[in-house]
Protein backbone atom coordinates (compact mmCIF):
# COMPACT_ATOMS: atom_id res chain seq x y z
CA UNK A 1 0.00 0.00 0.00
CA UNK A 2 1.35 2.90 -1.03
CA UNK A 3 1.39 6.45 0.01
CA UNK A 4 -0.61 7.56 -3.23
CA UNK A 5 -3.21 4.88 -2.76
CA UNK A 6 -3.55 5.94 0.97
CA UNK A 7 -4.27 9.52 -0.48
CA UNK A 8 -6.51 8.36 -3.06
CA UNK A 9 -8.83 6.41 -0.44
CA UNK A 10 -9.07 9.03 1.70
CA UNK A 11 -9.94 11.52 -0.18
CA UNK A 12 -12.43 9.49 -2.06
CA UNK A 13 -15.43 10.24 0.54
CA UNK A 14 -17.54 12.79 1.40
CA UNK A 15 -17.49 15.69 4.19
CA UNK A 16 -19.16 14.35 7.98
CA UNK A 17 -21.92 16.02 8.49
CA UNK A 18 -22.09 16.87 12.47
CA UNK A 19 -24.67 17.12 15.07
CA UNK A 20 -23.89 19.55 17.65
CA UNK A 21 -25.98 17.50 20.00
CA UNK A 22 -24.03 14.46 19.22
CA UNK A 23 -20.60 15.98 19.47
CA UNK A 24 -21.40 17.77 22.43
CA UNK A 25 -22.10 14.70 24.43
CA UNK A 26 -18.30 13.05 23.61
CA UNK A 27 -15.89 14.19 26.56
CA UNK A 28 -12.55 13.18 26.91
CA UNK A 29 -11.84 9.97 29.11
CA UNK A 30 -11.52 10.60 33.05
CA UNK A 31 -10.88 8.50 36.22
CA UNK A 32 -14.31 7.76 36.65
CA UNK A 33 -14.81 6.35 33.50
CA UNK A 34 -13.09 3.26 33.60
CA UNK A 35 -15.39 0.75 35.23
CA UNK A 36 -18.19 1.66 32.48
CA UNK A 37 -15.67 1.38 29.71
CA UNK A 38 -14.23 -2.16 31.12
CA UNK A 39 -17.75 -3.40 31.21
CA UNK A 40 -18.42 -2.15 27.97
CA UNK A 41 -15.37 -3.68 26.54
CA UNK A 42 -16.37 -6.88 27.75
CA UNK A 43 -19.74 -6.78 26.55
CA UNK A 44 -18.69 -6.21 23.31
CA UNK A 45 -15.21 -8.26 22.71
CA UNK A 46 -16.07 -10.47 25.71
CA UNK A 47 -13.59 -13.51 23.21
CA UNK A 48 -10.66 -10.84 22.89
CA UNK A 49 -7.78 -11.92 25.19
CA UNK A 50 -7.88 -8.55 27.29
CA UNK A 51 -11.88 -9.12 27.86
CA UNK A 52 -11.18 -12.94 29.25
CA UNK A 53 -8.88 -11.50 31.85
CA UNK A 54 -12.11 -9.89 33.09
CA UNK A 55 -13.46 -6.55 34.31
CA UNK A 56 -11.61 -5.96 36.80
CA UNK A 57 -8.35 -6.48 34.87
CA UNK A 58 -9.98 -4.53 31.94
CA UNK A 59 -10.75 -1.36 34.89
CA UNK A 60 -7.10 -1.77 36.17
CA UNK A 61 -6.02 -1.54 32.45
CA UNK A 62 -7.86 1.90 31.95
CA UNK A 63 -6.69 3.70 34.83
CA UNK A 64 -3.32 2.39 34.24
CA UNK A 65 -3.42 3.85 30.27
CA UNK A 66 -4.51 7.17 31.69
CA UNK A 67 -1.13 8.17 33.37
CA UNK A 68 0.21 7.31 30.00
CA UNK A 69 0.91 11.14 27.92
CA UNK A 70 0.40 8.58 24.31
CA UNK A 71 -3.30 7.25 25.27
CA UNK A 72 -6.56 9.09 24.36
CA UNK A 73 -9.87 8.22 25.01
CA UNK A 74 -13.02 9.31 24.40
CA UNK A 75 -16.42 8.55 25.84
CA UNK A 76 -20.05 9.70 24.68
CA UNK A 77 -21.68 10.93 28.07
CA UNK A 78 -25.58 11.84 27.38
CA UNK A 79 -25.19 14.01 30.49
CA UNK A 80 -26.09 11.04 32.92
CA UNK A 81 -21.81 11.31 34.41
CA UNK A 82 -21.82 7.58 32.96
CA UNK A 83 -19.65 6.30 29.98
CA UNK A 84 -22.17 4.83 27.15
CA UNK A 85 -19.76 4.36 24.45
CA UNK A 86 -15.99 5.01 24.21
CA UNK A 87 -12.89 4.63 21.81
CA UNK A 88 -9.26 4.38 22.95
CA UNK A 89 -6.29 5.57 20.58
CA UNK A 90 -2.57 5.92 21.21
CA UNK A 91 0.08 7.50 19.49
CA UNK A 92 2.18 5.24 20.00
CA UNK A 93 0.59 2.07 21.06
CA UNK A 94 3.64 -0.57 21.07
CA UNK A 95 5.63 1.77 23.10
CA UNK A 96 2.15 2.86 25.51
CA UNK A 97 1.41 -0.44 26.18
CA UNK A 98 5.10 -1.82 26.51
CA UNK A 99 5.14 0.92 29.45
CA UNK A 100 2.17 0.62 31.14
CA UNK A 101 2.59 -3.25 31.22
CA UNK A 102 6.25 -2.77 32.84
CA UNK A 103 5.13 0.24 35.28
CA UNK A 104 2.10 -1.15 36.67
CA UNK A 105 2.52 -5.36 36.58
CA UNK A 106 2.01 -6.51 39.80
CA UNK A 107 -1.35 -4.62 39.20
CA UNK A 108 -2.39 -5.87 36.17
CA UNK A 109 -1.59 -9.75 37.03
CA UNK A 110 -3.32 -9.57 40.10
CA UNK A 111 -6.76 -7.99 38.24
CA UNK A 112 -6.08 -10.88 35.79
CA UNK A 113 -6.50 -13.58 38.18
CA UNK A 114 -8.20 -16.13 37.89
CA UNK A 115 -9.18 -15.53 34.23
CA UNK A 116 -5.24 -16.13 33.52
CA UNK A 117 -5.14 -19.43 35.00
CA UNK A 118 -7.41 -20.90 32.03
CA UNK A 119 -5.12 -22.68 29.54
CA UNK A 120 -6.36 -21.08 26.77
CA UNK A 121 -5.67 -17.62 27.88
CA UNK A 122 -2.50 -18.35 29.22
CA UNK A 123 -1.53 -20.15 25.77
CA UNK A 124 -2.39 -16.51 24.13
CA UNK A 125 -0.77 -14.47 26.93
CA UNK A 126 2.61 -16.05 26.18
CA UNK A 127 2.00 -15.15 22.28
CA UNK A 128 1.26 -11.58 23.29
CA UNK A 129 5.05 -10.30 23.40
CA UNK A 130 5.63 -11.78 19.72
CA UNK A 131 2.56 -9.28 17.98
CA UNK A 132 4.44 -6.22 17.39
CA UNK A 133 6.78 -8.57 15.89
CA UNK A 134 4.55 -10.28 13.17
CA UNK A 135 2.42 -7.23 13.36
CA UNK A 136 4.85 -5.37 11.76
CA UNK A 137 5.19 -7.53 8.88
CA UNK A 138 2.70 -5.77 6.97
CA UNK A 139 3.87 -2.91 4.85
CA UNK A 140 3.23 0.42 5.79
CA UNK A 141 4.27 4.21 5.03
CA UNK A 142 6.38 5.85 6.61
CA UNK A 143 5.05 7.75 9.16
CA UNK A 144 2.05 5.37 10.23
CA UNK A 145 2.25 5.33 14.14
CA UNK A 146 -0.91 6.08 15.56
CA UNK A 147 -3.42 4.01 16.12
CA UNK A 148 -7.53 3.70 17.02
CA UNK A 149 -7.49 0.40 19.44
CA UNK A 150 -11.06 0.10 20.59
CA UNK A 151 -14.28 1.23 20.06
CA UNK A 152 -18.09 0.34 21.36
CA UNK A 153 -20.87 1.91 22.64
CA UNK A 154 -24.15 0.74 24.83
CA UNK A 155 -26.42 -1.32 21.77
CA UNK A 156 -29.43 1.60 22.59
CA UNK A 157 -26.94 3.88 20.36
CA UNK A 158 -26.59 2.27 17.34
CA UNK A 159 -27.67 4.13 14.46
CA UNK A 160 -27.36 7.35 16.61
CA UNK A 161 -24.15 8.35 14.14
CA UNK A 162 -22.59 8.33 17.83
CA UNK A 163 -19.75 5.90 16.62
CA UNK A 164 -19.03 8.03 13.33
CA UNK A 165 -18.83 11.61 15.59
CA UNK A 166 -16.36 9.68 18.48
CA UNK A 167 -14.02 8.44 15.64
CA UNK A 168 -13.96 12.16 14.13
CA UNK A 169 -13.18 13.20 17.56
CA UNK A 170 -9.82 11.08 17.75
CA UNK A 171 -8.92 11.28 14.34
CA UNK A 172 -9.24 15.13 14.34
CA UNK A 173 -7.58 15.37 17.82
CA UNK A 174 -4.20 13.33 16.05
CA UNK A 175 -4.05 15.22 12.87
CA UNK A 176 -4.15 18.59 15.47
CA UNK A 177 -1.22 16.44 17.10
CA UNK A 178 0.88 16.34 13.96
CA UNK A 179 -0.09 12.72 12.95
CA UNK A 180 -0.87 12.16 9.25
CA UNK A 181 -1.98 8.16 9.51
CA UNK A 182 -4.27 6.47 11.81
CA UNK A 183 -3.93 2.65 11.83
CA UNK A 184 -6.93 0.21 12.60
CA UNK A 185 -6.20 -3.58 13.03
CA UNK A 186 -9.33 -5.92 13.06
CA UNK A 187 -10.33 -9.31 12.43
CA UNK A 188 -11.23 -10.14 8.46
CA UNK A 189 -14.24 -12.04 9.20
CA UNK A 190 -15.63 -8.46 11.33
CA UNK A 191 -18.03 -7.49 8.36
CA UNK A 192 -19.17 -4.75 10.02
CA UNK A 193 -15.77 -3.13 11.21
CA UNK A 194 -14.23 -3.50 8.11
CA UNK A 195 -17.84 -2.04 6.26
CA UNK A 196 -17.32 0.91 7.97
CA UNK A 197 -13.79 1.61 8.01
CA UNK A 198 -13.94 1.29 4.19
CA UNK A 199 -17.00 4.15 4.05
CA UNK A 200 -14.14 6.31 6.15
CA UNK A 201 -11.79 6.05 3.59
CA UNK A 202 -9.88 4.08 5.07
CA UNK A 203 -7.38 1.20 2.91
CA UNK A 204 -6.56 -2.07 3.47
CA UNK A 205 -2.76 -2.21 3.82
CA UNK A 206 -2.42 -5.81 4.36
CA UNK A 207 -3.04 -8.77 6.80
CA UNK A 208 -1.45 -11.66 9.50
CA UNK A 209 -2.60 -14.03 11.50
CA UNK A 210 -2.29 -13.74 15.35
CA UNK A 211 -4.02 -15.46 18.19
CA UNK A 212 -5.29 -18.35 15.42
CA UNK A 213 -7.34 -15.46 13.93
CA UNK A 214 -6.89 -13.91 10.33
CA UNK A 215 -6.34 -9.77 11.19
CA UNK A 216 -6.52 -6.98 8.66
CA UNK A 217 -4.40 -3.29 8.81
CA UNK A 218 -6.46 -0.26 7.76
CA UNK A 219 -4.77 2.70 7.50
CA UNK A 220 -6.51 6.45 6.92
CA UNK A 221 -4.53 9.35 5.80
CA UNK A 222 -6.12 12.33 7.88
CA UNK A 223 -4.35 14.74 6.13
CA UNK A 224 -5.82 13.72 2.47
CA UNK A 225 -9.78 12.99 4.93
CA UNK A 226 -12.02 15.76 3.63
CA UNK A 227 -13.26 14.55 7.09
CA UNK A 228 -11.32 15.85 9.16
CA UNK A 229 -9.86 18.70 10.65
CA UNK A 230 -7.12 19.48 13.09
CA UNK A 231 -9.02 20.21 16.17
CA UNK A 232 -7.46 19.44 19.03
CA UNK A 233 -10.34 18.41 21.94
CA UNK A 234 -8.01 16.09 24.46
CA UNK A 235 -6.31 18.24 27.51
CA UNK A 236 -2.63 16.37 27.03
CA UNK A 237 -0.30 17.51 24.83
Amino acid sequence: MTAEQLRAAAAAVRPFTLKPAVLDAIRPMQRRDAEAMAHLHHAAMGQSLWARLGVRFLKTLYRALLDDARFLSFVHDDGSGQASGFIAGSLDPDAMMAATFRRTAPALAAAAFPGAASPRVLGSLLQTPMYARVSSAVPLPVGVRAESLFCTFAPRLRGTRVAGHINKVLFDDLLARGEQYVKVTTEIDNTAANRQLRSWGFADAGGFRFYGKEMVVYVLDLVASPRVQPTLRHPRI
